[in-house]
């Protein structure tokens, strides 16, 4: 349905523009709703971990994103699919959710879908870093898939798994 409302925003701002004189007469919050499609991850799929898994928006609680028992999690105000940014995916270590991503290796893919669109990462790089170290979900000036999930003894660390659009 989305999808269908874009073409036709689309298709109506187009014929909008051929019939004005100077698209700069287009009133700006027409020209923002074109410009700013956010596309929210609803799934990701590493086949080389066997990790299959929905997705859903996490809301920042008591400044803590939301963790789901039953999905992976996309952290709200990170990165867009598509756009330059860091888009974060966490989820729980345990058997059918993250736990195989402490497996990853560097040029294994991620595909995050947005409905049905796919968007295609290669990691890059995997490490473990210590939970006070935020600056891993910091936005970023290209963009960049973040996947995180927690590690070691207690989960004392986190692992940080980054991957980028091909």
């Amino acid at each position: 349905m989305k999808k269908r409302f874009i073409s036709l925003t689309l298709v109506v701002l187009t014929a909008f523009v051929l019939k004005t004189p100077s698209s700069a007469q287009l009133p700006p919050e027409e020209v923002t709703i074109v410009e700013n499609i956010e596309v929210i991850p609803s799934h990701i799929v590493i086949e080389d971990l066997s990790i299959d898994l929905p997705v859903k928006k996490a809301l920042i609680v008591d400044g803590y994103w939301e963790v789901f028992e039953d999905s992976a999690a996309w952290g709200d105000q990170s990165g867009y699919l598509g756009q330059k940014g860091n888009q974060v995916i966490s989820a729980h270590a345990r058997e059918g959710m993250f736990y195989n991503l402490k497996n990853a290796k560097n040029g294994m893919v991620v595909t995050v879908s947005a409905g049905e669109n796919n968007f295609n990462y290669k990691i890059v790089s995997v490490k473990k870093v210590l939970p006070s170290q935020i600056d891993v979900v910091a936005p970023t000036e290209d963009e960049t898939l973040t996947l995180y999930t927690c590690s070691d003894y207690a989960d004392s660390k986190r692992l940080i798994v980054v991957a980028k659009r091909v």
